[in-house]
């Protein structure tokens, strides 16, 4: 009995001490995996919190794609700015065109008005010359005598003076004798005065043989003037008479004769 007891204590002891190093194991495995569980967590939290930096280990066509990529981007923000500046450039030019050419537009314009009332007033003060010489015209015309030709009036007197007194008889009329400038108003006075004899305002009073008008301006020696024919040679020609002074009209032949 007592070989058995002690036989069966020994086991006992045996299975006491296998199952505490057992429990001990497990204790120490449990202890291990904690720990790593805790180690691990711990990481992620550090990985989290700390910026993740990039690994020096990249293949050699990342590196050039990077380098490309990163080059790409500088010319396309170089390129952005010349066509910005291009942009700005551009548009302050044309602003500036375009006020030069309001600016042209609103000279031209002042310019154009101007002219426009210059136009009307002339336009006006022509009408009102107009009617002024029409109504001087109609008015001389009803007078008994006179005549309008080339913008002058003629008046044919019936009085027999000289021609001193004929000038005289003019002046105190506000008129004068008849100045002759072209062959037109020359054909005209004769036609106006038929066979009848008017003197006209030419003269050599002043110096004999230095024919003027009475306006002062000295006889064109160009303008054919003088009468002339078997019977007269003027000037001085006339019926034996030396040194005539003053010039009258005659109907044939249709040129002024001296008298």
């Amino acid at each position: 009995m007592p070989g058995h007891e002690n036989e069966s204590m020994d086991k006992g002891s045996i299975m006491d001490s296998e199952d505490r190093i057992e429990k001990m194991v497990d204790i120490y495995v449990s202890a291990e995996a904690v720990r790593d569980m805790k180690h691990k967590k711990d990481k992620e939290d550090f990985d989290n919190q700390t910026p993740k930096t990039q690994t020096p280990q990249q293949t050699g066509s990342d590196s050039v794609r990077n380098r490309s990529s990163r080059a790409a981007v500088v010319c396309l923000v170089l390129l952005c700015g010349l066509l910005l500046t291009a942009v700005i450039v551009l548009c302050v030019t044309l602003t500036q065109e375009r006020q030069q050419f309001i600016s042209k537009i609103e000279n031209l314009t002042n310019e154009r008005e101007q002219l426009i009332l210059k136009i009307t007033n002339l336009t006006n003060e022509r009408e009102q010359l107009i009617l002024k010489n029409t109504n001087l015209t109609n008015y001389l015309q009803i007078c008994v005598g006179w005549t309008c030709y080339q913008s002058s009036f003629y008046f044919m007197s019936t009085e027999k003076k000289n021609w001193t007194e004929s000038r005289k008889y003019c002046t105190e009329r506000g008129a004068d004798l008849i100045i002759i400038n072209n062959r037109e108003e020359k054909d005209f006075v004769h036609n106006k005065s038929g066979n009848a004899v008017f003197y006209i305002g030419l003269t050599d009073t002043d110096v004999e043989g230095t024919w003027k008008w009475v306006d002062g301006i000295k006889l064109n020696s160009s303008f054919s003037f003088w009468a002339s024919n078997r019977q007269i040679t003027e000037p001085n020609g006339g019926q034996g008479i030396v040194d005539e002074d003053c010039v009258v009209t005659v109907a044939v032949p249709k040129l002024p004769e001296w008298a």
